[in-house]
């Protein structure tokens, strides 16, 4: 069983449409740990800003439990999820985060190289992989998924997996240990988001 960790934030009926198309059992975490516990793999949904996000998360009182049962088994950070993986973010202020992925969370406006892009980043971006990962089993290099963002992950070359240009390589997927994050949304990616969430219901 899949759990999607809810604290308030983020869109979670389109991810778990998205699991349930693909015919797995996923489940909305309720206020206690049980699901979290009781599951196989975690995912962190999120939208919105950093520090409000992580003190919703605080919050709830799972924090501990998060960063116990992600050493056991799979969790996917997805766009603010993945950002809350890292160890800290400086949007609005500087925030501490989960602390599993080393580096930051920073503007993506300031490092443009072509400053003439919008942000947010919004739309369709080429995934370019840099390490091969179980995660991208049923993903080829190249394809195109969906991104939604202002901020980007930095200063985590040694945890990246793979990148997107916009006219910088903005952070697409990290990994460490047994967590995993994506900038984009594979639940809002058509076939290839599919195939990626197919893939990390096999890690």
């Amino acid at each position: 069983m899949i759990c999607i960790i809810d604290y308030g934030v983020g869109n979670l009926f389109s991810l778990k449409s998205s699991l349930a198309h693909l015919g797995l059992e996923a489940k909305v975490s309720g206020a206690d740990a049980a699901d979290i516990r009781a599951a196989d793999r975690l995912i962190l949904p999120g939208v919105g800003a950093f520090g409000d996000a992580m003190a919703k998360l605080e919050a709830t009182g799972l924090v501990p439990v998060i960063k116990e049962e992600a050493a056991q088994k799979p969790l996917l950070g997805i766009c603010l999820g993945m950002q809350l993986l890292f160890e800290k973010s400086c949007e609005y202020g500087e925030h501490d985060g989960l602390g599993f992925v080393p580096g930051q969370v920073c503007p993506l406006a300031p490092d443009l190289g072509d400053k003439s892009l919008k942000v947010p980043q919004i739309g369709w971006n080429a995934v370019h992989i840099l390490r091969d990962d179980p995660l991208f089993k049923y993903v080829r290099d190249g394809e195109y998924f969906y991104y939604v963002h202002s901020y980007y992950g930095k200063n985590c070359a040694a945890n990246t997996l793979a990148v997107s240009d916009y006219s910088l390589p903005v952070t697409g997927v990290v990994k460490a240990g047994k967590v995993y994050g994506t900038q984009f949304h594979p639940e809002k990616s058509g076939d290839a988001g599919l195939r990626l969430l197919k893939a990390f219901s096999e890690l």
